[in-house]
């Protein structure tokens, strides 16, 4: 999977399961590139939520529930995930 057909899978499932008013998803691999354990096929994403629903919850439970449904991609795709919620 490439980075564009990933960000735009990511998009979709992130709308699909919150109520999200804008999404931005950044690719920061290039940072990465020379770090030890850095892999070729994986990605490391900056995502910006702007989400009523995901402010009601504490930092942890948001993380966990964004986590949980990316779970398929952060196993086979994405190394790391900066998360900002507004």
């Amino acid at each position: 999977m490439n980075i564009n057909e990933l960000i735009v899978k990511v998009k979709k499932k992130l709308k699909k399961n919150i109520n999200i008013e804008n999404i931005l998803i950044e690719d920061k691999t290039f940072l990465h590139k020379n770090h030890e354990g850095h892999e070729n096929n994986k990605f490391h994403l900056k995502i910006r939520i702007e989400s009523q629903e995901l402010r009601k919850l504490n930092k942890i439970e948001s993380n966990k529930k964004i986590y949980k449904i990316l779970d398929v991609e952060l196993k086979n795709h994405i190394h790391s995930l900066q998360i900002s919620i507004n």
